[in-house]
């Protein structure tokens, strides 16, 4: 249960649960962070694996002892924008917490090699990589790959 003395802070991002891992996804409008979480949602239904959205488009995100912890404001509870499509129902959980960052930037802003970093959101630490915006099959590929080695394992 949320601690109700924490303020949270309201992000825009994209959020889901991949089995036991919480992703959040950052970028401008028109990156792709829907299509991205949809596309690795459909990835894990594919292969038997646990997913769920958590929140599209608007998260609240609050340090919870160390800990990032999105949730979905309950007006868009369970409603993720389908490009072209507008709001569609989809299953989701109501909160999270995220273990991984991924930030969407302009290809030609991204180091080929990058280093380990973590970014606060929140005020709380969170391992981040930067892959390519509106490049849903790398960034898919990358995204299950990131969750395979440390700190993840």
């Amino acid at each position: 249960m949320p601690d109700p003395t924490v303020q949270a802070e309201n992000i825009h991002g994209t959020a889901i649960l991949i089995g036991e891992r919480g992703v959040l996804i950052t970028g401008p409008s028109g990156s792709g962070k829907t299509t991205l979480a949809l596309a690795l949602i459909d990835h894990c239904r594919q292969h038997g694996l646990f997913s769920r959205l958590i929140g599209d488009d608007r998260l609240l995100a609050a340090d919870h002892a160390g800990r990032l912890v999105c949730r979905v404001p309950a007006p868009i509870a369970g409603l993720a924008e389908v490009p072209g499509f507008g709001p569609r129902p989809l299953s989701f959980e109501p909160g999270g917490v995220i273990d991984l960052h991924v930030r969407l930037v302009p290809a030609t802003e991204m180091a080929r090699f990058q280093e380990d970093f973590t970014e606060p959101i929140a005020g709380c630490p969170v391992p981040s990589i930067d892959l390519a915006e509106r490049n849903v099959p790398a960034a898919s590929l990358a995204v299950m790959a990131r969750l395979l080695i440390a700190p993840f394992v």
